[in-house]
């Protein structure tokens, strides 16, 4: 579990995060959605430690992320996996060795046990065939399923997802939310995942902090979204024809059945 206490983030000519209160959970897909420039980039940055919040706390199974010392915050990124936005492989590596990279670094196991290791996360994602393939021999789907194998492959307890399906086709993007959707329960992993994919938001989110304006405007699950009042929550989530159209038909729903 990660729980964010009123944290706030200021730069020297603007404040982007104001009084940011939440609880990610185990075991669940907790997404984190917004406008661009809305600050949720700078929250997850804040959350892994790349950018120092002004104030507050981020507790980490009750643990202070803010006031941890270097080698206190060393040993707990050991327990994170990290999805970044463009998959971030390694181009001079093979797929197998691209997983095995964060286990080469921070593993004390043989080699023999930390290749068994990645052959089990490619396996995990159906892309154990490839495991002797470079990144420029695979599709941008496959690519991020290799990110994915390599963020699991220290058998994180937190895993952060930046865009996960960014670039990506719909059918793919389907792929890849079902894949981290199920690792998450699998693994009983906290799951945090930035994204402006409003089909991720319908078919995964679990738990769903929208921000706006740097302030938590709202939170709740996919099933609270069609029912919610909050005007600012609407304006982006039915900004598209086809989430108004569904907005709009549960409405009649719910009036006819008050007839």
């Amino acid at each position: 579990m990660i729980e964010l206490k009123h944290l706030y983030k200021s730069f020297p000519d603007k404040s982007v995060l104001e009084d940011i209160n939440t609880v990610f959970e185990n075991g669940k897909t907790n997404l984190i959605i917004g406008q661009s420039g809305s600050g949720k980039t700078v929250l997850m940055k804040c959350l892994v430690g790349l950018l120092e919040p002004s104030q507050g706390e981020v507790l980490y199974d009750g643990r202070d992320f803010v006031h941890m010392s270097k080698r206190e915050r060393t040993k707990l990124r050991r327990e994170m996996g990290m999805i970044f936005q463009s998959a971030a492989l390694f181009d001079s590596m093979s797929v197998l060795e691209n997983v095995m990279f964060p286990l080469d670094m921070f593993s004390l196991d043989s080699y023999k046990e930390r290749r068994r290791r990645a052959q089990f996360c490619l396996d995990r994602v159906n892309l154990l065939e490839a495991q002797d393939k470079y990144p420029g021999e695979i599709s941008g789907g496959m690519q991020k399923r290799v990110a994915i194998a390599r963020a699991i492959s220290m058998n994180p307890q937190y895993l952060f997802c930046d865009e996960p399906n960014s670039g990506l086709d719909p059918k793919t993007s389907l792929v890849i939310d079902e894949l981290i959707h199920g690792i998450t329960k699998e693994f009983n992993t906290t799951t945090v995942i930035n994204t402006h994919d409003m089909n991720s938001v319908m078919g995964i989110g679990e738990h769903i902090l929208f921000i706006c304006n740097g302030r938590n405007e709202w939170q709740g699950s996919k099933d609270d979204i069609m029912g919610s009042q909050n005007e600012q929550l609407n304006n982006f989530i039915f900004a598209s024809d086809l989430f108004r159209k569904v907005k709009k038909a549960e409405m009649e729903e719910q009036r006819d059945a008050r007839r």
